[in-house]
Parts: C-alpha cells; structure tokens; sequence
C-alpha cells in the first residue's frame, strides 16, 4: 500500500511539473513582425477610420481571450465596452489561449460590418420596378480586423 501510495505521488507530481503554463515574452510575434509605424490605440480606431469601410494600420490594445486557437481568433478590448473581432489571414497561426490578457501590437486591414437596410428587403422593388441596394453602415457595428502580425507588447 505504502508502494501504491508513493507511486502516485511521485506520478502527479511529474505531471504538475508537465503543466507548467508557457511564457510568452516580451516582443514575441506570431505572423509577420509588425512594421515600425507607431500604432493606434483600439478604441481610436472607429475615429482613425472616420467614413471608411477598410484601413490597413496598426493598432495596440489588449487581448480579451482567444476564440480559436488555429487560425489565431480572438478578441481585442476597444474600450466603452466595445469588441474587435480579430484572426489571422494565414490559417497556419496558432495563437496560444496564455495571451489573453496581454498587450499587443497587431497589423492588418481593419473592416466595418456593413447591413443592408432592412426596410429595404421588406419593400422588395419600389415604384419604379428597380430593386434599390445601399448597405448603411449598423450603429452598433462591429469591427473586424484581418492580423498580418501580432507582437506581445505587455
């Protein structure tokens, strides 16, 4: 018994040493090394892009958590609230979930959302016998961002 007994501790104690979370320093990338350009905090990014639908920049801001590990889905902090729904254009990243929580500098194609009107859809075609389309960008829209590379800041 006393033999089963050590056995077992000696076992759980080789896989807590196993488990041990990996450091993710500082200046780490995962892609393609962000260039020197001085990046946008998240939450002014809704003012860098003003009326247009697509921005290539770099932003700064911090990971919530990482939705899918292939493919480096996850989320950034934009402030009041506010999400920016981030991945990775080569599939081939792996993104470890020890991230979140951390400070990055990520660069890419920033994107709005855009819906089309919904009256519109209901109307179907109008007098004139032509179907008008105009997307209008969704007062509670969202930004997606497209990463080409991504640095651990902080």
């Amino acid at each position: 018994m006393k033999k089963l007994a050590l056995l077992l501790l000696i076992f759980c104690s080789m896989q807590s040493f196993a488990q041990k979370p990996t450091a993710l320093p500082h200046g780490m990338v995962f892609g393609k090394k962000p260039k020197d350009v001085p990046p946008v905090p998240a939450a002014k990014i809704e003012t860098l892009m003003g009326g247009k639908i697509r921005q290539t920049t770099a932003i700064v801001g911090k990971v919530l958590k990482v939705k899918k590990e292939q493919g480096g889905w996850f989320n950034i902090d934009a402030g009041n609230g506010r999400i920016i729904e981030a991945h990775f254009a080569d599939y081939n990243i792996k993104l470890p979930t020890a991230i979140a929580g951390r400070i990055v500098i990520i660069e890419g194609v920033a994107q709005r959302q855009l819906i089309a009107d919904d009256a519109q859809h209901l109307a179907g075609d109008t007098a004139t016998g032509k179907k008008q389309h105009q997307a209008k960008v969704n007062p509670k829209e969202r930004i997606t961002f497209e990463v080409q590379g991504l640095m651990i800041d902080k």
